[in-house]
């Protein structure tokens, strides 16, 4: 089988990270009869500097015939984080309808968690975020500029259109789950006009799922059980700001982000879905080749899960999982000394066995 994919390695750290999941990928073409045709993409803030754009004006056109994206990361200093995330993340998010933002946070054999006594029983569980309404809109402005009557408005959406389907993922996706078990965020003791819609919707949409149990929490309580109860969790469920907050929370109980995939999906498959570790581009690390490349190589697997490939994104997590469990080699921030090339090395020996 064959997959022609996008390749955006974005900036920093971006880079490597990429090429050496693109390894571990040809690896296991190799051992699965998968090939990739890799349209690499060179738009970033690199891109940005010389063009005054994150990426081409027709950027969606070129991406619109591939089977997925792989986005290595986004963001460079002298670059505002405003103007790269708004420049190429979103609106690929957007215009392809990328509704769902899916992240594992799991501990995996071998990495410690910074939570005292915790393993991997403990910690597994998905963040379901929606991904292109609720607080990030574009509604909004600024007026009085300068003056003492400065004021900055922005506007939070959310349809029904938009709360529902996200909700229906996460219910679906907690009936797969040992647990069936969906923990809804919310705020809506202090937002009084989306948050309480958002639990009517939440209630509306559990009545169509009745074998999946459900809590709900309000998310300054919730961030606090992420910390002293993640064994309570299975799969949460929460609009596109709280989601964005708890996905990095996550992973970081479970041993940090530089091993956080995520994958941005669009579960009709009418186009493609985007698939990126969460670690950001780490300029301060860039070009040093200690970047820890597993996020990425789990990524990489949740691509191939979303294409079908499950048997082939199984047996990367196995490798992954060999490795870590095996304690070396692992990169600086998981405690090692190994560089990301050595990493990739061992992944890909453990694909072999």
């Amino acid at each position: 089988m064959s997959y022609r994919i996008a390749v955006i390695p974005g900036d920093g750290i971006g880079p490597e990270v990429i090429d050496a999941a693109l390894e571990v990928l040809a690896a296991v073409g190799s051992r699965f009869d998968l090939s990739f045709d890799w349209n690499r993409l060179p738009w970033g803030c690199e891109y940005y500097t010389r063009e005054g754009r994150m990426m081409p004006e027709d950027g969606i056109e070129q991406l619109r015939p591939h089977d997925a994206i792989f986005l290595g990361a986004v963001g460079y200093p002298g670059v505002p984080d405003h103007v790269s995330l708004w420049g190429l993340l979103i609106p690929i998010r957007r215009k392809f309808e990328q509704y769902v933002n899916l992240r594992p946070a799991r501990l995996l054999r071998g990495v410690t968690s910074p939570l005292a006594g915790r393993g991997p029983d403990d910690i597994d569980f998905y963040i379901v975020r929606e991904n292109v309404e609720g607080e990030y809109s574009e509604i909004g402005g600024r007026l009085y500029g300068g003056t003492d009557m400065e004021m900055a408005v922005q506007e939070t959406v959310f349809t029904r259109r938009g709360v529902d389907r996200v909700m229906r993922f996460a219910f679906e996706l907690a009936r797969t789950r040992p647990a069936k078990h969906l923990t809804s965020a919310t705020k809506s003791n202090g937002i009084i006009h989306t948050m309480p819609y958002w639990d009517e919707r939440f209630e509306a949409i559990a009545g169509e799922f009745t074998d999946v149990t459900t809590s709900k929490f309000h998310i300054d309580i919730l961030t606090a059980h992420f910390v002293q109860h993640p064994d309570w969790f299975d799969v949460v469920v929460a609009s596109n700001l709280f989601g964005d907050i708890l996905s990095d929370l996550g992973p970081a109980v479970a041993g940090g982000i530089g091993i956080a995939p995520s994958a941005n999906i669009n579960p009709e498959r009418a186009h493609p879905s985007m698939f990126e570790p969460v670690h950001g581009s780490a300029p301060d690390i860039a070009g040093k080749g200690i970047a820890n490349p597993i996020a990425t190589f789990w990524s990489a697997s949740m691509m191939l899960d979303h294409l079908g490939e499950a048997e082939a994104a199984a047996a990367i997590m196995d490798a992954i999982e060999e490795v870590t469990a095996a304690g070396e080699p692992l990169t600086p921030d998981l405690g090692g000394t190994a560089s990301t090339s050595d990493v990739t090395s061992a992944v890909i020996s453990a694909l072999a066995r």
